[in-house]
């Protein structure tokens, strides 16, 4: 999963949040020098992962894309699920996409010392450019995966995978909600299992 994913996924914990937000740029046993509430969100995100990257589902929208995209298709899979969860926020949410990305954006500001470096200048980008919002269309997935490819050491082509996107979106769409669902389900357990470590 990508950004909004990992995000909604950390609830109203404010810890988890940051930890399942900088989980990418911390390596190894590098988590243990956080807070334990950031650990902990750490941890999720890892499990997160581990959970996504080997589920049928997703390997099945993966499959879509390997013949183009080959090692890159599980990447692009977790930014079209993004969109899918910020097109349809609604069905997961009270609160609008607009005010959950503010707010995400409000508590990961008031705790960048808490952020790598490298996370924290992507952050800058991120929050004035308002990602979260913009993955709700296709224009900002295409704008994602051209940033990503071009940051790729090799011809990725990244950049062309919105057509495949918009090709099968109804395809992707629907693995996205059978996925996500047990996904919730999935770290709804694990966050009740973090909370007593």
């Amino acid at each position: 999963m990508n950004f909004l994913a990992h995000l909604y996924l950390s609830g109203e914990d404010t810890e988890l949040l940051i930890g399942n937000f900088i989980a990418d740029s911390v390596k190894g046993k590098a988590h243990e020098k956080y807070p334990v509430g950031i650990q902990k969100g750490i941890i999720l995100h890892r499990r997160i992962d581990t959970f996504t990257d080997t589920h049928t589902i997703v390997l099945q929208s993966c499959k879509r894309l390997w013949d183009e995209y080959r090692h890159y298709s599980p990447v692009i899979v977790d930014i079209f699920y993004d969109h899918y969860l910020a097109a349809n926020w609604s069905n997961y949410s009270t609160v609008s996409l607009a005010s959950f990305a503010d707010n995400c954006y409000r508590i990961l500001n008031e705790n960048k010392a808490h952020l790598p470096d490298k996370t924290s200048y992507m952050f800058d980008y991120m929050s004035k450019q308002n990602w979260l919002l913009n993955y709700a269309q296709i224009e900002g997935i295409k704008r994602t995966l051209t940033g990503m490819s071009k940051r790729t050491p090799f011809d990725s082509k990244m950049e062309t995978a919105v057509e495949s996107m918009i090709e099968h979106y109804a395809d992707f769409k629907n693995e996205f909600e059978l996925f996500f669902e047990e996904l919730r389900s999935y770290v709804a357990n694990e966050t009740i299992k973090l909370a007593q470590l």
